[in-house]
């Protein structure tokens, strides 16, 4: 985790070199928004929508919370470094409304002028991984902006709540305690997070799930999808399926085969594509 004041906006900066074990990498709805900064080869990027082309990701882009899953494709040899926002954590960097980078990406440079150029010239080939986070690091801060925006500290403020109780927080018991209307505390999470409160509710709920799952012992979906809030068991199969593209049980036979591989995180919702 970043240093404050950047850690109010982000979960992690990471660094990933080297041959990927995988390179089709299958990403559902977690919540996250992102920006990668591509030092090597272009990585290839398809939405599960068959309806939006593939995109060609040569040097850096953002990408705001999603919605549904998609694909990603390494080079054969990956050199990039990254960011994880959280769901509102764009919002004071970018200067994009976040409705436009919902289920999109967009190139840095469109955004942020030059940065990528500068990231690239300082983070050479011989630059260490530790020296490439904090280069990108210093980047984020030279961006941050420093007025509060407006309606952002509501958004910080309640989405903190869906955080800490992975989406358990009814959204009408949000806007009671921060004093203002649904609608009011909807229209500031569309506009500093692209989507309603209850959307980022519901995809804190999965995340919670995905992360629940333990692949050495027995699996009681009916169980985990009670404890992560779902009460209703058809509409846990239905958001499973679309979220991922498999069922439950495809998706824990995938990572059980899986689940020895070196450098890939169990615990979180993406998982080799086939």
């Amino acid at each position: 985790m970043p240093a404050p004041p950047l850690d109010r906006f982000i979960d992690d900066i990471y660094c990933l070199t080297g041959v990927p074990g995988h390179r089709r990498i299958g990403v559902p709805p977690m919540p996250s928004a992102h920006l990668y900064i591509n030092l090597g080869e272009p990585a290839l990027l398809w939405d599960s929508d068959p309806s939006v082309p593939s995109a060609v990701l040569a040097d850096g882009w953002f990408m705001g919370l999603w919605t549904r899953r998609f694909l990603l494709e390494y080079p054969s040899r990956v050199h990039l470094v990254g960011v994880h926002f959280k769901p509102w954590g764009l919002s004071p960097f970018a200067g994009v409304p976040a409705n436009e980078l919902r289920d999109r990406w967009v190139p840095v440079n469109a955004v942020w002028q030059q940065s990528v150029d500068r990231i690239r010239n300082q983070a050479g080939e011989a630059a260490s991984a530790t020296e490439t986070l904090r280069i990108l690091e210093r980047e984020l801060r030279s961006h941050l902006v420093e007025a509060p925006v407006r309606g952002l500290d509501l958004v910080q403020y309640t989405g903190g709540w869906l955080e800490a109780s992975h989406g358990a927080v009814p959204v009408g018991a949000l806007s009671d305690a921060a004093g203002v209307s649904s609608n009011h505390l909807a229209a500031q999470f569309r506009a500093h997070v692209g989507v309603t409160p209850k959307r980022v509710a519901r995809i804190y709920r999965f995340a919670r799930l995905i992360a629940s799952v333990d692949t050495l012992r027995p699996v009681d979906w009916s169980e985990l999808a009670l404890t992560a809030g779902y009460f209703d068991q058809a509409h846990f199969s239905k958001e499973f399926k679309d979220f991922t593209g498999r069922t439950p049980t495809e998706y824990l036979d995938l990572r059980r085969r899986f689940a020895a591989d070196q450098g890939f995180s169990q615990a979180g919702g993406p998982m080799p594509a086939e």
